[in-house]
């Protein structure tokens, strides 16, 4: 409260930030939802698992005039909270500009009166776009950090094995079409994406004989590290489809280490069985539970030896025994979030939705491990009607 000179009377002095009015203070607001909404709704726990409003103040950053001056802008911890529902969902902007208008426990978990419009369509891309406009900071990177942290302190078991892998995001081209396209002097529809290997698999040709073929696509890769006794992602690296998944296991652990997980036990599959590694691994004290290639074993000379002792370990099998459970995690971005192809084009966009995508997995084990309740049994998926 501030004294307004030549006055007798008190006023609210002026704000340092405006924001739209949520009409959470009427009757259609906290009041109605509090009769409606269970306590144990998945929604009303989403809305409490993590402090949203620590995370507006570096949001405020891609308002123009920080929110001060012209017309208020929706907040941008609810503004945030929309993305979160969208890949919650695997709905469009539009989509989602519909279904929180007829949704109360949507509307209730972004912070909206019951009575009043949600976001348009150009006002939540224009904020998504936002997030991806500042080159120097990556916003979405810093959230995810902060989850883990907020995780740690609530209690939540981190364990010693850390699991690392990565998945093929396909890209929103046609490819069929794309050659035709640029042969008529088009430029490609995108052109940050590149063809990857996805997997090699042995089968009989014709003749009988067994031949390797590998399967490709076009697109994009999401590099991953997940904690195995929390099941929280704590790292990702967004490349194109051809990057060598060996050359990113170093970062990865390098932020694991640096969140100060107590991780001892590194796992992943034979695509990172280099060399490097391996020792990059033994640098920093970290037992390797990368699934050893064959010839390494199959060597006629004394060079097999470490790596012979190295499969007789306890920890190795234990890592590889927990490896597994990344694969799962994929499944379920790529099943329920949508991130098993691009919903737009270029590096940044993908990068976006990826983050946005493990921010909202996150989310929703966090939810699990604190409260007990499981996103699929309180709020199946809506149709895509």
């Amino acid at each position: 409260m501030a004294y307004n000179i030549g006055s007798n009377r008190w006023r609210k002095a002026v704000p340092a930030h405006r924001f739209a009015e949520t009409g959470l203070d009427t009757f259609y607001g906290e009041f109605f939802y509090d009769s409606l909404i269970p306590k144990d709704d998945f929604y009303r726990q989403l809305a409490v698992v993590i402090p949203w409003d620590t995370f507006a103040d570096r949001l405020l950053a891609f308002y123009k005039g920080g929110a001060q001056f012209g017309r208020p802008p929706y907040h941008p911890a609810l503004m945030l909270k929309v993305l979160v529902l969208g890949r919650l969902h695997n709905r469009t902007l539009r989509e989602l500009q519909r279904d929180i208008t007829f949704n109360l426990q949507y509307k209730y978990f972004i912070g909206l009166a019951a009575n009043l419009p949600c976001p348009d369509f150009t006002t939540l891309s224009d904020f998504q776009m936002r997030l991806i406009s500042d080159r120097k900071r990556d916003v979405l990177a810093e959230m995810l950090d902060e989850i883990i942290a907020i995780a740690r302190k609530a209690g939540i078991d981190f364990g010693e094995i850390q699991i690392v892998d990565s998945t093929a995001v396909i890209a929103n081209v046609n490819t069929s079409k794309e050659k035709t396209r640029q042969q008529g002097g088009a430029p490609p529809r995108d052109p940050d994406a590149e063809w990857g290997a996805k997997r090699s698999y042995r089968m009989r040709d014709e003749a009988g004989k067994m031949v390797k073929f590998t399967k490709f696509f076009f697109g994009y890769k999401m590099h991953m590290s997940m904690n195995a006794a929390s099941g929280l992602i704590t790292g990702i690296v967004c490349t194109g489809g051809k990057r060598y998944d060996g050359h990113e296991l170093e970062g990865l652990v390098k932020h694991d280490l640096a969140l100060r997980l107590p991780i001892r036990i590194v796992a992943a599959d034979r695509g990172y069985d280099d060399s490097a590694n391996h020792f990059f691994l033994t640098t920093k004290k970290l037992t390797s539970a990368i699934r050893l290639n064959g010839y390494r074993l199959e060597k006629q000379d004394n060079n097999k030896e470490p790596w012979l002792a190295m499969v007789q370990t306890q920890e190795y099998w234990a890592g590889l025994a927990q490896r597994g459970r990344i694969e799962g995690k994929f499944g379920e971005a790529k099943n329920q979030h949508g991130l098993g192809r691009c919903r737009h084009v270029g590096m940044r966009s993908f990068a976006l939705q990826a983050k946005l995508t493990v921010l909202t997995m996150n989310l929703k084990r966090l939810v699990r491990l604190r409260f007990g309740t499981q996103f699929y049994q309180t709020s199946p998926v809506p149709s895509r009607a």
